[in-house]
């Protein structure tokens, strides 16, 4: 099987490789990928040093050729990576479609905002001084992705990196390393200069402590688990540079007495249990108002049953594997947990067997739950979710900020009292109303609040934020 290596100032390197096992059946290897070391990494960030001062004056015309050219290949490829992505991470083919199509949207985004580089021109309050405020990339760029959006949070650190003139240094999830090989192979094919990308596939323990290490970072932008982010934010305090944190979630989903039940049904189920409920904005969750919440506690019920969890590739499935065995041990032992809790578990829950070896679970739903359990209170990060009943919208309000989270927050209602209420006040970055509360466009700004995120927002404009920083220049004629 052919190795798949990484890249390094320009060159594909590695000789020692792992193999990718498909989470739908653990027969089917993905591919062989190599392992970098921390010398590897060392390598990899200095071949950015050195490409950063010809790459961060380079001609806007040329960043956007080759965003553009990559936002292109990535779309007319878009049911073969899909495929890669369903097979490596277990979401459901159309799922994964849907994800890579969203990566070449965010490229084509940014490949667009090369051209729009801009920054304003001030008079002083001196008579006869001119201020320019511009924007200069922030220098080599780390970028820590996690397994569970392998080809699109990717792209929404990777793109504006380049495009803004930075360098990078890519350390994706060891789970995952299929869709972020042909990431950053479409991209070296695409035209960057030697040394502006490099690729170090490995343990986070090796190669991501090789970048937490390196005062050559300008900055590193993380997307993972609560406990690694803390060790980014310490690590890049020593060396003083700047990090931007995506981390965890406790997403409520308020369902009050005057939503229309279906809606409010389709909604929280997404929410929940699509993608195997291993999305950070998922809502796991569910605060449900008295006068609701026996038909709601039924008809989620029902959909849940009408629901087919199997292998990603094959059709008809709307829910595919947990990623691994470890996590799929986590998910059940949170079950246990809630179980224990004194959570009553009115579906699911089980272990599924399918044609295929693989990591299927039941979606579980537990009720009876109150908000101070651990399964309300922990990120379990699988198709698990709690509904807790309140008595009306200002318990839900405060049951749903009752949380050291803050990524996102949903409501079903009919009210635009209540709906313009809980966007206001709902302690989360994102908000939906009537929809799910997973699913954000690639233009606009992703982040959240309290444990969830630290540092600028991610996507469209406001990821300038992060990837640059700011000048101002006087000039007396």
């Amino acid at each position: 099987m052919t190795l798949h290596q990484n890249l390094i100032a320009g060159e594909w390197i590695g000789q020692e490789g792992s193999k990718n096992v498909s989470p739908s059946d653990t027969n089917d290897i993905v591919g062989t990928y190599a392992q970098a070391n921390a010398d590897d990494a060392k390598t990899a960030i200095a071949a950015a040093k050195a490409a950063f001062p010809t790459w961060s004056r380079s001609g806007i015309l040329e960043r956007h050729a080759v965003l553009r050219k990559a936002s292109d290949e990535i779309l007319a490829r878009k049911e073969e990576l899909g495929k890669l992505l369903a097979r490596e991470e277990g979401k459901i083919l159309p799922e994964a479609i849907g994800e890579v199509t969203r990566a070449a949207q965010i490229f084509d985004f940014f490949a667009g905002e090369a051209l729009r580089l801009a920054g304003e021109v001030l008079p002083s309050a001196r008579p006869g001084i001119g201020v320019e405020i511009t924007r200069e990339p922030l220098g080599v760029i780390g970028i820590i992705t996690p397994w569970n959006f392998p080809i699109a949070i990717p792209a929404w650190k990777i793109a504006p990196a380049l495009c803004y003139g930075n360098t990078v240094v890519f350390k994706p999830a060891d789970l995952v390393p299929g869709c972020a090989w042909a990431i950053v192979d479409i991209l070296h094919r695409a035209g960057l200069p030697k040394g502006v990308l490099n690729l170090v596939m490995g343990r986070g323990s090796v190669v991501g402590q090789a970048l937490l290490d390196s005062p050559d970072l300008a900055g590193i932008t993380f997307t993972g688990s609560t406990g690694t982010g803390k060790r980014v934010a310490l690590s890049s305090l020593e060396h003083n540079r700047k990090f931007q944190l995506e981390m965890g979630g406790k997403n409520p989903m308020v369902v009050l007495d005057d939503a229309d039940l279906s809606v409010a049904v389709e909604a929280a189920a997404n929410s929940g249990f699509f993608s195997t409920g291993q999305r950070c904005t998922a809502s796991s969750r569910l605060i449900v108002t008295d006068g609701i919440h026996d038909k709601f506690v039924a008809a989620l019920t029902e959909k849940l049953k009408s629901l087919t969890v199997d292998n990603a590739l094959k059709s008809g499935s709307h829910i595919g594997p947990v990623v691994d065995d470890k996590q799929l041990a986590q998910d059940l032992d949170y079950i246990e947990i809630g179980k224990k809790e004194g959570a009553k578990l009115a579906f699911g829950g089980e272990r599924l067997e399918r044609d295929t070896p693989g990591f299927y679970l039941q979606p579980a739903l537990f009720t009876e739950a109150t908000n101070e359990m651990r399964i309300s209170q922990e990120e379990i990060f699988g198709p698990v979710a709690s509904v807790i009943r309140v008595k009306d919208y200002d318990e839900a309000l405060s049951v749903a900020n009752d949380t050291p989270f803050g990524l996102s927050a949903g409501i079903a209602t009919t009210s635009l009292k209540y709906a313009t209420h809980f966007k206001r006040n709902s302690e989360a970055g994102m908000v939906m109303v009537n929809l799910p509360t997973a699913g954000v466009d690639f233009h606009v700004p992703f982040g959240g609040r309290k444990a969830s995120s630290f540092g600028p927002r991610e996507q469209g404009r406001y990821a300038a934020e992060f990837f640059t920083v700011v000048k101002t220049a006087y000039t007396l004629p």
